[in-house]
């Protein structure tokens, strides 16, 4: 599927965040784009600090 994943090599899903609104789901998004990488990876490593592959885990 066409899109960033695909344009980047991303293979693996190692964290992810449900919301039932689409209007918080981008201001969260948006306010994490700011967060520094560190920030980033600490919220990976405390909720799945084996990295696994998290992608069985999303309803389509």
């Amino acid at each position: 599927m066409p899109g960033f994943a695909k344009e980047h090599g991303c293979r693996t899903l190692v964290w992810f965040e449900r919301h039932d609104d689409i209007h918080d789901a981008r201001l969260r998004e948006l306010r994490m784009k700011k967060w520094k990488r560190a920030w980033k990876l600490g919220l990976i490593e405390k909720e799945n600090p084996q990295w696994r592959d998290l992608s069985d885990r999303i309803e389509h």
